[in-house]
């Protein structure tokens, strides 16, 4: 039996609180800290970020990473979310599923 390729999908966004309203320099220093990941893609979005990886430890990583890249900017508190899509039964990466709803 052949194992397939799993392929973990996560749209993950950072939020530090009691910053003010404008908070591109914290979510620059997260996405910065991404690159340093190797096996992780990514895709910054208007809202979020898309990460990509076979393995889910590189998705755990990057919020990890994203999280003391936001602290070492001095955030006293930071919330984000968390979103996993982690299909079994066929690899499909993120251009996939864009390029599927594309075809349709």
């Amino acid at each position: 039996m052949t194992r397939k390729q799993v392929v973990t999908i996560a749209e993950f966004s950072i939020h530090p609180i009691g910053s003010g309203t404008s908070v591109g320099r914290y979510v620059k220093a997260a996405i910065r800290s991404l690159a340093k990941i190797e096996g992780l893609q990514y895709q910054v979005t208007p809202m979020a970020t898309i990460l990509e990886s076979p393995e889910l430890t590189k998705i755990l990583q990057a919020v990890e990473v994203s999280h003391a890249a936001v602290r070492r900017l001095g955030a006293k508190r930071i919330s984000s979310t968390l979103r996993i899509d982690q299909r079994l039964d066929k690899p499909r990466t993120m251009v996939d599923k864009v390029t599927s709803l594309k075809l349709r």
